[in-house]
């Protein structure tokens, strides 16, 4: 299926190609190295160059098997591929790549020692250190497989080419990693904002961690969450950001050929495979391990148009949704919307389970701004476990910035009172009064959309930026109702961008 060369000298040829049992995979055939750790001296490197072609087609994973043998100090891999130019609308070369040491390539397996996708063109591993987006620790003997992703591939193929550099030598030590705490100081029970996916060097994005804990800080952030593409090489590294006033939990962006999840707060180091599409009826099997890691699996940009980004999984698994990423867009809009949808379902088939919603930024580099939009978690403290509760339970809003606020509560004719997330318990003719405070510049208005759609629109937010909206309804007239302050509108007839949303209040009784 595609032609492998050592460009060495070494008169190897065409290696043979054998296909995997795991889903969408190809084996190349083998690279070999001759010295031993036991005939080599101390620094010295041995070096092999392999090339090919990958054809329109490509399988999404090539493994390119590397014999390692005893003695090496350092594994250095560097790649080039022809970027060719093709015709308008037409799909151009992309090639990401990662590896696996000598415990192999098994789907979930504990091979994974590094993916930096289409972020670097070379990475290193030894036992003290890696280059970003990989995994430090003894490079021991085996078969080693350097990962390929072809995420496009042009007409005319991708020509690659692959060079393996082994140094010899006693090995550096291992560095224990440390990681941040899991509670904050906090304020007791309190409204927390937050940011919960986010992108440093340790995979495609271009700022350190102290970077981002900066820039959350000025957001006014208290919570945070690492999300790499693929990889947990970050969480070893954000222990001396953490502090009193911001909580940094640790995830992963799980990158699938279907979609992207975030792994949301899960135990430090663990590892979620990525190498699966909707129709290999893998995703659960991953969900279920990011839960028993303590995490929460949340669906990004579920409407995202890029290649590999829209969601294909469905919805089962989520514990909640990232409807609002980055800055506000028309894909913002159709998850917005799909996520009515959603809400909707619930009450008409009678569930008492509907899936949260919750906004993060999505920040790469400048400049992307951290915590815009950022989600505010009720919590009964600033904990890993308290704010995943309050996002898993939906007693949570999405806003713009630390400059927006709102509240939004629900009470009945006798006192009963519900805040965003929960129900209030009243007869379906019981009357409702429904209000919403809101904080945003002038020109906002305040909307409360129903099972039955956009049912109130207040007049806009004056000068003072602050503004309020009251509301009466019945159970039997609205199941629910969730509140939205919007800004201006930018194309008459259509409604403003987001400045912030609630997750929705519920009412009536249980069925």
């Amino acid at each position: 299926m595609c032609d492998d060369h050592h460009g060495d000298g070494n008169g190897l040829g065409r290696r043979a190609l054998f296909v995997t049992s795991a889903a969408a995979a190809l084996t190349l055939g083998s690279v070999t190295f001759w010295t031993s750790g036991a005939e080599a001296a101390d620094g010295e490197q041995e070096t092999r160059t392999i090339r090919g072609t990958l054809p329109t087609g490509s399988p999404d994973f090539v493994y390119l098997p590397v014999e390692v043998p005893s003695g090496v100090r350092e594994l250095r891999v560097s790649y080039t591929y022809e970027r060719t130019t093709v015709p308008a609308g037409t799909m151009g070369n992309a090639l990401d790549i990662g590896v696996f040491d000598e415990r192999g390539t098994e789907l979930g397996g504990k091979g994974f020692r590094g993916w930096s996708g289409g972020a670097r063109t070379e990475f290193f591993i030894r036992s003290d250190e890696a280059t970003p987006g990989y995994i430090p620790g003894p490079v021991r003997p085996g078969t080693w497989h350097i990962a390929l992703g072809p995420y496009t591939v042009a007409p005319d193929g991708l020509p690659y080419e692959i060079t393996i550099t082994l140094t010899y030598g006693r090995p550096g030590a291992v560095v224990k990693p440390v990681y941040p705490p899991e509670r904050a100081k906090g304020r007791g029970r309190a409204w927390y904002r937050g940011d919960c996916h986010l992108h440093s060097w340790y995979s495609d994005g271009r700022r350190t961690p102290a970077e981002l804990a900066a820039l959350a800080r000025a957001a006014g952030l208290d919570f945070i969450n690492s999300s790499e593409h693929n990889t947990q090489s970050a969480h070893a590294h954000w222990a001396e950001h953490a502090g009193d006033d911001l909580l940094i939990m640790l995830g992963e962006e799980v990158t699938t050929r279907n979609g992207h999840v975030v792994a949301l707060g899960i135990d430090p180091g663990t590892f979620v495979d990525w190498r699966y599409r909707a129709r290999d009826n893998r995703f659960g099997t991953f969900a279920r391990q990011i839960r028993r890691a303590g995490g929460l699996v949340v669906p990004a940009h579920p409407h995202a148009t890029c290649i590999g980004c829209n969601w294909k999984f469905g919805f089962g698994e989520a514990d909640a949704v990232e409807v609002w990423n980055g800055a506000y867009s028309p894909e913002d809009e159709v998850a917005l919307a799909d996520w009515d949808g959603m809400l909707v379902a619930a009450v008409r088939e009678g569930r008492q389970d509907w899936i949260p919603a919750m906004g993060n930024s999505d920040a790469h580099r400048d400049p992307d701004p951290v915590g815009r939009p950022q989600t505010v978690v009720l919590a009964d403290e600033l904990s890993r476990e308290a704010i995943q509760e309050g996002l898993r339970a939906g007693r949570s809003y999405v806003a713009e910035s630390k400059e927006v606020s709102v509240s939004f509560t629900a009470s009945g004719a006798r006192g009963e009172h519900a805040g965003i997330g929960e129900r209030l318990k009243v007869d379906s003719d019981t009357p409702v009064t429904v209000r919403l405070e809101a904080t945003c510049s002038a020109g906002c208005t305040i909307r409360f959309v129903t099972d039955q759609g956009v049912l109130f629109t207040s007049a806009e937010i004056p000068a003072s930026g602050t503004g309020s909206a009251q509301w009466r309804t019945t159970a039997s007239y609205a199941a629910y109702v969730r509140a939205e302050v919007r800004r201006p509108p930018i194309v008459p007839g259509f409604p403003g961008p987001l400045a912030a949303f609630t997750n929705p209040i519920f009412l009536g009784r249980r069925r």
